[in-house]
């Protein structure tokens, strides 16, 4: 009788444990033990209005064909910021998203840069010769300093993550994980040109 006790007791505080932990998606994928290799963000979006965008955010850095890239070269246009890298499934169910995005924006005072968080550059290169990406991307792995500028009050936190600068190169939004709709991010983009027009 006391072992069916110590058991239901055993099992129940397990459940307890268990319960506690299940709200915690680095815990899970952790404990799930997948190989994913990244932390899936989900997909929320955040925008933030004028006076609560802090300061502009500078970063640059080599891009994957070798050129060089700073964050001074797209002021004054609204600027979108892809956090990726080749491995993350995630990321290549986006890119040809990003790049369609990319392209209705074409000469309307609007850029698209990637920051490739793992990758060297051959790998890089294959990925976006395979999704068709033709805007820049850092190569970000081995210095991180492009991440490290966006570390402050609002994070990447997961790739992929994107993330809109404002004409001025503040931070306006952030979608956490996974773009699955290029209408969410024109919308976006949208509203940071009209505060221009």
């Amino acid at each position: 009788m006391r072992g069916v006790r110590f058991g239901i007791t055993l099992v129940a505080a397990s459940a307890l444990l268990l319960t506690g932990c299940a709200s915690d998606p680095l815990a899970d994928q952790y404990r799930e033990g997948s190989g994913k290799n990244y932390i899936a963000g989900d997909g929320t979006i955040s925008e933030f209005a004028e006076p609560q965008r802090g300061e502009p955010v500078e970063f640059s850095g080599e891009t994957v064909e070798g050129a060089a890239f700073d964050s001074s070269d797209t002021l004054g246009d609204v600027t979108v910021v892809n956090f990726w890298y080749a491995g993350c499934a995630p990321c290549r169910v986006e890119a040809p998203i990003l790049e369609e995005v990319s392209q209705s924006f074409d000469g309307e005072g609007v850029s698209f840069v990637g920051v490739n968080v793992r990758d060297q550059a051959g790998t890089a290169a294959s990925f976006e010769q395979t999704y068709g990406v033709t805007y820049p991307s850092i190569l970000d792995v081995e210095s991180g300093t492009a991440q490290l500028a966006f570390a402050g009050d609002v994070p990447p936190a997961a790739v992929p993550t994107t993330i809109v600068l404002d004409q001025e190169g503040r931070i306006a939004a952030r979608v956490l994980g996974q773009l699955t709709e290029a209408s969410i991010l024109e919308s976006i983009v949208d509203r940071l040109l009209a505060e221009q027009a």
